[in-house]
């Protein structure tokens, strides 16, 4: 944890994700009219998590909402190594099956790691 950028409640919502990039990241519109970009980044587990569980990795909803953030989630590629630094979020929304929520990253900033052969 970096001492410095916590806030006087000790809180901190800062996320850091290495890992590959499932399928080519997607833009839309939202019913509001914002413009998103999502992705979704899958995540090996580590040795000790495997001691509770046969589930190998974790896939990750990450969504960009700057212009900064799509600009590089938009290169994203299947296979693809990158890093996303953001926060945790929790959106709710409305479906024709009534209220929903999705946790997801809010991508902050990306980097491309490797590109695969």
């Amino acid at each position: 944890m970096v001492l410095d950028s916590v806030s006087e409640s000790n809180s901190l919502n800062q996320v850091t994700l290495c890992g590959r990039v499932a399928a080519e990241a997607q833009e839309r519109e939202l019913p509001s009219g914002d413009h998103i970009v999502t992705g979704r980044v899958i995540v090996d587990r580590d040795a000790s998590a495997l001691k509770h569980s046969a589930q190998r990795v974790d896939t990750i909803d990450c969504v960009g909402w700057t212009a900064r953030a799509q600009r590089s989630m938009r290169s994203w590629r299947q296979g693809d190594q990158v890093e996303v630094n953001g926060s945790i979020r929790r959106r709710f929304f409305r479906t024709s099956g009534g209220p929903g929520s999705r946790v997801e990253v809010e991508v902050k900033s990306s980097k491309k790691l490797r590109t695969p052969p």
